[in-house]
C-alpha cells in the first residue's frame, strides 16, 4: 500500500529526475551551440543576464556568445563531450560541475593549422526559471591543455578520406538536415 508519504517522496525523486535530465540536456545544447557554431542552441544554454569566465573572457554569457561566434565563424573543427556530470540540487538553482573534454583546430595569420586540446571542468550555477534549466554563472576550470601546429589539417579531403559525411557549421551540419525532416531547425 502507497503511503502519501511515500507518494510524495517519489514524486518529488522523478522531479528531480527531470530537473537533472533538463540540465544535462542544455550542457549538450551548449557543446552542439560551440562545435556547430549554431547560434540558437549556444543562446538558449544560458539566461539572458548569465555571465562567463572563459579563459581569458570574463563578463556576460551574452559577450562571450558573441565574440566565441565570431571566432568560430572563421571556420576550424571543434569536438567537446561532457562527462562526469555531477548535480547539486538547491531549489530552484543547482551547482553543477561537469568535466569537458575539447579539440580545437584553428589557422593563423601564416596560414598554418594548429590544433588544441583542452580538459576542464565547466562549474556552473544554473536556474530554474519558469521551469526552465539554464546557466546562471559559468567559470571554466582548465585542467589539462596541448598545443601542437597540424599542417596536414589544411586538406579535409586528405584528412578525412572516404570517411563522409564530415561534421560542419549549422545549418550545413547533417543533424541540422534530419532535424528539418521533422519539422525542426
Amino acid at each position: 500500500m502507497t503511503t502519501p508519504e511515500h507518494a510524495a517522496s517519489a514524486g518529488s525523486a522523478l522531479a528531480a529526475l527531470g530537473d537533472r535530465e533538463a540540465i544535462r540536456d542544455c550542457l549538450y545544447r551548449y557543446c552542439r551551440g560551440i562545435d556547430r557554431a549554431d547560434e540558437e542552441a549556444l543562446r538558449s544554454a544560458y539566461w539572458h543576464d548569465a555571465t562567463d569566465q572563459h579563459g581569458a573572457y570574463q563578463g556576460s554569457a551574452t559577450g562571450f556568445i558573441d565574440q566565441a561566434l565570431a571566432r568560430l565563424r572563421k571556420g576550424g573543427r571543434r569536438v567537446h563531450m561532457i562527462n562526469n556530470i555531477l548535480i547539486e540540487l538547491h531549489g530552484p538553482a543547482a551547482a553543477v560541475e561537469s568535466n569537458f573534454i575539447a579539440l580545437q583546430t584553428r589557422i593563423d595569420a601564416q596560414g598554418v593549422w594548429h590544433e588544441t586540446f583542452l580538459c576542464g571542468r565547466y562549474v556552473d550555477r544554473f536556474e530554474r526559471r519558469a521551469g526552465i534549466w539554464r546557466v546562471a554563472a559559468r567559470t571554466v576550470v582548465y585542467d589539462w591543455l596541448e598545443e601542437r601546429s597540424r599542417p596536414e589539417l589544411a586538406d579535409p579531403d586528405t584528412l578525412f578520406g572516404v570517411r563522409q559525411p564530415v561534421g560542419g557549421q549549422a545549418p550545413l551540419d547533417p543533424i541540422y538536415q534530419l532535424l528539418r525532416s521533422f519539422g525542426g531547425n
